[in-house]
């Protein structure tokens, strides 16, 4: 499939090459200063029109990594019309994401996200404006607050035994376990507790449709697309790609839709708040007379981004995680000796065993270095020209980080593309945004907001699944056999699903 779409998307690119090129006296060409022309980073010729998009392949992430090696840290791509500056290192992404946070805090929209308003109501892409301020202050003082948090420990206890409950079910009958399935199960309908007081799934292969629409959603964002390359072509949408994201943020859309409508009429019908749950927070916000204002359509596209952002990431960092414990059985080992000593063999993981768990967060902090989920943090847009070092970002430039690049910058890590968790033992190095050789989840004003529940949910997960099963991997395979490949989307997914058989522990 990755073939056939790195095919096709060549073969688009020659049209459009071949296109542009009998209609170049319409492209609008911006004349740029000479002298801050010169100062640009280096980066590999471009060819007319279309640049260096043919550079990109099917793995971004690999690929402007291999050509950071050869042009350096920040470099400079022509990606059709879009002048692209790409960072490679800590150094030179502390620069962007912090001392020049202010002016570097701007999104480029992707043209698959500008579908259905959600460009305007996108908390990821919107720009920086004082709506934007309100809807991060809600996200921080009222969603993922450590006071909303800690009073729903309960709720992620009981989702975790539900986890763990169909997870014995599968040992019990000798079934192998999909781990990217049962993760995003468990994280969506965390999260619809959370925010609805309801299941969003009920059944595996329900979570595999809605997995389905979430990746699909996630994929259609991250594929390289004409229409972002060369803005001009939008009207065309050559590759499909506005069509295809319609139909599945229209699903996703519908769903918290009647979410909502389901709750107003409810409170309409009692004159009760109802669940006092996170959508009635949201609720009671948009009828306030109060500063913060939000209006249905605002609320659903919030959601949308949450739900998302939320569990896409979760879900693939925990298979990533399973994935490199059973290629690694001696890590393994040394995580269930951890826990048993720490929680009891065969229990399940409470948030306050994690502080006492340092091997077990060295192990997810690897998992986050080697295996990032956001590998290319969303592209940000320099509002205007930025002086870095001894070169210049120039106005209207998109920005790329590349946070699998970094993580794995042999200037910072002793043999770094091995998966060592010892090397986060003895170190202070966190991936909350202050150590810009860890940044899964960004830094500065744009840090996914999410983060203080993903960092509760993945301890809990990995934990109690190592804690309470023995693993084995399906049909005889060995630890060698294990497919470790990534596949490219706006999130790291893996190119072959983890399936492995949960074994009932013998105490």
């Amino acid at each position: 499939m990755d073939l056939l779409l790195n095919s096709t998307l060549s073969y688009l690119v020659i049209f459009t090459f071949s296109f542009l090129l009998l209609l170049k006296f319409l492209i609008p060409t911006k004349k740029t200063n000479q002298k801050n022309h010169s100062k640009l980073p280096p980066g590999p010729t471009p060819l007319p029109i279309i640049g260096n998009l043919l550079k990109l392949g099917n793995k971004p992430h690999h690929s402007l990594a291999n050509l950071s090696n050869i042009h350096g840290p920040i470099m400079t791509l022509k990606l059709g019309q879009i002048t692209t500056i790409v960072v490679s290192s800590a150094d030179i992404a502390k620069e962007v994401l912090q001392t020049h946070d202010n002016l570097l805090s701007n999104r480029t929209v992707p043209d698959a996200l500008s579908v259905l308003n959600h460009d305007q109501y996108s908390l990821s892409f919107m720009r920086v404006s004082p709506r934007w301020r309100d809807l991060r202050k809600i996200c921080n003082n009222q969603l993922f607050s450590n006071k909303t948090l800690d009073s729903s420990q309960p709720l992620r206890r009981r989702k975790l035994q539900n986890l763990l409950d169909d997870i014995r079910k599968c040992s019990e009958a000798e079934e192998a376990v999909d781990i990217g399935r049962v993760a995003f199960m468990t994280t969506i309908n965390l999260l619809s507790n959370t925010f609805f007081s309801a299941d969003f799934v009920h059944s595996a292969e329900e979570a595999g449709e809605y997995k389905e629409i979430v990746v699909s959603i996630l994929k259609e964002v991250g594929v390289p697309n004409l229409s972002d390359f060369f803005p001009m072509l939008k009207v065309f949408d050559l590759q499909g790609i506005r069509r295809r994201s319609v139909v599945s943020v229209r699903k996703v859309l519908s769903i918290f839709r009647r979410f909502v409508g389901e709750r107003l009429k409810m409170r309409e019908g009692t004159g009760s708040i109802g669940n006092d749950d996170v959508l009635d927070a949201l609720l009671n916000i948009s009828l306030d007379d109060g500063k913060i204002e939000m209006d249905k359509d605002e609320i659903e596209h919030l959601l949308l981004n949450i739900f998302v952002a939320g569990t896409d990431t979760s879900t693939y960092t925990l298979e990533w995680a399973m994935a490199e414990l059973m290629h690694n059985p001696e890590i393994m080992s040394k995580v269930q000796n951890e826990l048993e000593q720490v929680v009891g063999k065969g229990n399940p993981i409470e948030e306050t065993d994690v502080a006492k768990l340092p091997y077990m967060q060295a192990v997810i902090k690897e998992t986050f270095r080697v295996h990032p989920p956001v590998p290319l943090l969303l592209p940000r847009k320099a509002e205007t020209d930025v002086e870095i070092g001894d070169y210049i970002i120039p106005k209207d430039a998109q920005v790329l980080v590349n946070a699998w690049a970094i993580s794995r910058d042999p200037s910072k890590w002793e043999n770094p593309n091995v998966f060592a968790p010892e090397r986060f033992l003895d170190s202070e190095i966190d991936f909350k945004g202050h150590h810009f050789e860890l940044i899964p989840f960004g830094s500065g004003r744009r840090i996914c907001p999410g983060l203080p529940l993903a960092i509760r949910m993945m301890p809990l997960m990995l934990g109690s699944l190592v804690n309470c099963f023995n693993w084995r991997l399906e049909d005889g395979l060995s630890a060698e056999d294990l497919n470790k490949e990534d596949e490219y989307g706006i999130t790291l997914e893996k190119s072959q699903p983890v399936r492995i058989v949960p074994i009932k522990l013998t105490k």
